[in-house]
């Protein structure tokens, strides 16, 4: 299978893991059923990884950071279970599995499962038409760690703000048109965004920092701490408003 395939497949077949995780547990403390779910599900994706891309390196949340893969031509950059909080508090929906691919400066495969919306979105897929809305843009945000800007900038805007988890969960309801934006500043990792920008990349939406510059992968350092994804059209509003917040 080629790349936009395999990512597709592994996000899925972990999805599919972490909701039998989900059904079986027994215990009565989230933090038990996360840690287990991130278990099962890193388990799972390195399993399918040596078995399907033996030669490339990876890069994941769940595992120690590996420095060959800076030398590597292709890196896998998984998150094999983002929005553990949100897993371990069914009936939530707002968590993903996130695959993505890097290769040679950019991300040129990946996916985002929501196993919980029977979903799965990838680089392979052709970008479906969003329902029309007539009401004003809605910006999602993290719920747990919302921008400390995120009122100003609706403001600016003239948005509705909305709090979920998950930020492939975020990405993935702009890009079925449920939102309009994703804006998040604060703190995050490479694999926290990789899959879901490869996908909004793919199909042909706004992804850049804050500032407007590109979202670069696989360095030394994988911090990378803000992030828009957005309808085309709103893109320039969206960074000029960011602009005034920095520089009023």
């Amino acid at each position: 299978m080629d790349d936009h395939d395999f990512a597709s497949f592994a996000a899925e077949a972990v999805g599919i893991r972490l909701l039998q995780v989900r059904a079986q547990f027994t215990g009565s403390d989230p933090a038990g059923l996360g840690a287990v779910g991130d278990r099962e599900a890193q388990t799972l994706i390195a399993r399918l990884l040596r078995e399907h891309r033996p030669d490339d390196a990876v890069l994941s949340e769940e595992t120690p950071d590996d420095p060959a893969r800076l030398d590597a031509d292709r890196v896998w950059i998984i998150d094999p279970l983002d929005g553990t909080r949100e897993f371990a508090d069914p009936p939530r929906d707002d968590w993903a599995v996130q695959v993505a691919l890097w290769e040679k400066d950019r991300l040129t495969a990946g996916a985002v499962a929501l196993p919980a919306r029977a979903l799965v979105l990838s680089t392979g897929q052709h970008p479906p038409t969003p329902p029309a809305w007539a009401g004003p843009p809605r910006m999602l945000v993290s719920r747990t760690r919302p921008p400390p800007f995120a009122g100003r900038l609706a403001d600016l805007l003239g948005v509705q703000v909305l709090p979920q988890g998950s930020a492939g969960a975020k990405t993935a309801d702009v890009l079925l048109g449920a939102a309009d934006l994703y804006v998040h500043a604060g703190g995050q990792h490479e694999w926290d965004s990789a899959g879901p920008v490869a996908v909004a990349q793919a199909w042909g939406f706004h992804t850049s920092r804050l500032d407007g510059s590109p979202l670069v992968y696989n360095r030394p350092d994988p911090m990378l701490p803000d992030l828009i994804v957005s309808r085309t059209d709103l893109a320039p509003r969206v960074l000029a408003a960011c602009a005034r917040i920095s520089h009023p």
